[in-house]
């Protein structure tokens, strides 16, 4: 998504992303290094996820959502300050495909300690294994078909992958089963979507 694309046509979070990283734009600050805080803010949540549980879910909640956010900077940083290039794109990928992965294991070995139950952790790593297959497909797409490929629905100033934020929420409100189930059952759908969109792709193309 190229700099010069207006504010008000990107997404919110974008949006946020673009304003604050703009200062760094010619500086020393590379947008690999914030693809790295996002992949450490990333293990920290997931780490706070599988040893404490419920426990400490709202900050674990807090510092995911950080991660997600920053994982916007690096691309918004790149394009401002012409620092676009095919590792960091890979990498960028990479690391969400990490974090995401990690984020659903953690918070089943948490839950499934809190709930003294093994369905937990098993949908954690059902959910949390399905990452490795949907980056892959999704890279793929991307190198062979374009960013259209792997373009999600979305709305006005939101795209699909923004419901992650409502981990925070959700935690907060409901507690962190209620973010857990429906999101651990929507990943592997998601996995299945992906497969139809690869599939459909590949033939066309």
């Amino acid at each position: 998504m190229p700099a010069g694309i207006p504010l008000s046509q990107l997404p919110w979070d974008q949006r946020l992303a673009r304003l604050l990283v703009s200062p760094f734009a010619h500086t020393a600050l590379h947008p690999n290094h914030l693809t790295t805080l996002s992949l450490l803010l990333g293990v920290c949540a997931a780490s706070l996820f599988a040893a404490y549980g419920m426990v400490h879910a709202d900050v674990a909640a807090i510092i995911y959502m950080l991660a997600v956010f920053t994982d916007h900077t690096d691309g918004e940083l790149a394009r401002l300050a012409g620092k676009t290039s095919k590792f960091g794109h890979d990498f960028d990928f990479v690391v969400g495909g990490i974090n995401y992965t990690l984020l659903f294991i953690g918070i089943g070995v948490g839950l499934g300690d809190d709930l003294g139950a093994a369905w937990p952790p098993l949908l954690g790593l059902a959910a949390g294994l399905s990452n490795p297959f949907i980056l892959y497909m999704r890279m793929r797409l991307d190198r062979v078909h374009g960013k259209e490929a792997v373009r999600h629905p979305g709305f006005p100033g939101f795209e699909l992958e923004d419901f992650i934020y409502f981990i925070g929420p959700i935690t907060w409100v409901f507690g962190l089963t209620y973010f857990f189930v429906p999101y651990g059952l929507g990943t592997l759908c998601y996995l299945t979507w992906t497969a139809l969109q690869y599939r459909r792709w590949n033939r066309a193309g």
